[in-house]
């Protein structure tokens, strides 16, 4: 998808799930890697990861645009944007963008660690090998054991 065809997109979404025109600047980032997009407020720009593109297609690129044209849209009109605030949630809800973005094919594939306390049984993962004798368990203080 060329950056002509995001910009119409986003334009089309914001027309008919909105009502009102997308007139700022969207584009790929290739260097996000956790997140399918995000909205900067000061440059009132949107940037989404062209990986979502590639790996899961349209329909999750479609649903990324929707929820930042939601921060974007909410932005504009001087009301809270954030995640938590109660406008955002019922934006999403009445546009049916999603919350979250489904995790990538290729970050879920990644290694993980699992760690068990041995006093009080919790376990937890980690992408990061950790040095068990360095840490104790934030919940009792007993010693971490590696599971796998």
């Amino acid at each position: 998808m060329e950056q002509f065809e995001l910009e119409q997109l986003t334009d089309q979404l914001s027309r008919k799930y909105f009502n009102k025109p997308f007139n700022h600047h969207v584009c790929f980032n290739k260097r996000l890697r956790t997140t399918g997009g995000r909205y900067i407020p000061a440059k009132q720009t949107i940037e989404i990861n062209p990986k979502y593109l590639l790996e899961l297609g349209t329909d999750e690129l479609i649903g990324i645009i929707k929820h930042e044209l939601c921060h974007y849209h909410l932005h504009i009109e001087g009301k809270p944007y954030n995640h938590r605030s109660k406008e955002f949630k019922e934006l999403l809800q009445k546009t049916g963008s999603p919350r979250y973005c489904e995790r990538l094919p290729s970050e879920k594939s990644k290694e993980t660690y699992l760690y068990r306390c041995e006093k009080c049984g919790l376990t937890f993962n980690r992408k990061r090998r950790i040095q068990t004798s360095r840490y104790r368990c934030g919940k009792c203080k007993g010693k971490i054991v590696t599971i796998n």
